[in-house]
């Protein structure tokens, strides 16, 4: 059975079920089916349909990831990342790389508070692990919109996130932070549209994600649009994320990288096993391409791991000497998750970016307008 095969079944078989869960109401049939017509344009391997038996359904120390039919592990499905814990570990919690128990379920309880039911505001990235730590804490008396301006998005917008005892997604350095970065780093996430400050004289002068181009691989973002799905053949790998419907397509059959020369957003994967864990290595990234800040040096190195019936280990390893002083790496846990994927329909419908350039220039007309009214010096 091709991989387009099993994905077109086990679609079937979902809507079948009545388990359709929309997450996002886009435009088109969704990555499923992106993913299966791009599995159809590589080489024809063949893929046994996922085996999940009631017994592998329980958490069991005997546990053993099911097969494909070249006889590694089976990766494939949709991996949701909603994990609240914070890319770097907040000053707050430095020395502390794990929370207790008792100080997680006060987290839990006190994040549904603030932002279940979709009746707050709602808040990004790690923001989310800040605010309602200073909640739990009692250093803050609620939580803030984001910047409380007219368009805010809801907590509608986003799911409830998850927590651990982990105070950090950064596994390396030991003090869960970010290495210091290069001049030329700070200096390309700059440019790349993390100062705004400036008005932007034209779409260039904007953040790659804001104009639709890409949210880099890997993508870190977590709670909002940030599922992944993994189309899998014995010759090759296609990994697609939900947010601007990124796919990478990654060659399992050894063979090199591009030339240095030819240089591309997503990088240039190649993929190979390593017993049950498989190893991703990318190269040949255009600079800012990854957090708005790397150099055409990056090298990224992930690894997925299937470590239960409902749990895929990620890790990615950042080696950037052009960006940062150091190599980091980070761990995310993805979780399997029946929900489907729908198109991210994004540079069809940004309207923002037009109002975003047109306010710029109506600052520019009033500016001029008040400067007109004061005289000359």
């Amino acid at each position: 059975m091709t991989v387009a095969a099993v994905a077109r079944e086990a679609y079937t078989q979902h809507m079948q079920g009545g388990k359709m869960k929309y997450r996002y109401l886009g435009l088109g049939v969704g990555l499923t089916a992106l993913l299966s017509s791009i599995a159809q344009a590589m080489a024809q391997g063949q893929v046994a349909p996922r085996a999940e038996s009631a017994a592998a359904k329980s958490v069991k120390q005997t546990w053993t990831a099911p097969r494909t039919a070249d006889g590694h592990p089976d990766l494939q499905g949709v991996w949701a990342n909603n994990v609240a814990t914070p890319l770097e570990r907040p000053k707050e919690l430095d020395g502390r790389a794990l929370l207790t128990d008792q100080e997680v379920a006060a987290l839990k309880k006190k994040a549904h508070e603030l932002f279940g039911g979709g009746n707050s505001d709602a808040a990004f990235g790690d923001t989310v692990y800040r605010t309602v730590w200073a909640n739990v804490k009692g250093t803050t008396s609620g939580f803030k919109s984001v910047d409380g301006e007219t368009g805010d998005y809801s907590s509608v917008w986003t799911v409830e996130r998850e927590w651990e005892n982990r105070t950090s997604l950064i596994t390396d350095p030991a003090d869960g932070r970010l290495p210091a970065m290069t001049p030329e780093g700070q200096k390309r996430r700059a440019a790349n549209g993390f100062e705004f400050a400036r008005r932007p004289d034209g779409p260039q002068d904007r953040a790659l994600q804001e104009r639709c181009i890409t949210y880099g691989s890997p993508q870190l973002t977590a709670g909002y649009q940030s599922y992944s799905q993994i189309v899998q053949t014995a010759s090759a790998v296609a990994f697609g994320t939900e947010m601007i419907h990124d796919v990478r397509i990654i060659p399992l059959d050894g063979r090199p990288h591009l030339p240095s020369v030819v240089q591309l957003w997503l990088g240039d994967s190649r993929g190979h096993w390593e017993g049950d864990t498989l190893v991703v290595d990318t190269t040949n990234y255009k600079p800012a391409s990854f957090m708005g800040a790397s150099s055409e040096k990056l090298r990224v190195t992930e690894r997925f791991t299937r470590t239960g019936p409902d749990s895929l280990k990620y890790e990615i390893t950042i080696d950037d000497p052009g960006t940062w002083t150091k190599p980091w790496s980070l761990m995310i846990p993805l979780k399997h998750t029946p929900d489907l994927i729908y198109e991210y329909a994004c540079q069809e419908g940004n309207v923002g970016l037009t109002g975003i350039l047109a306010g710029a220039r109506a600052e520019e007309q009033a500016a001029a307008g008040s400067e007109s009214r004061k005289g000359p010096k």
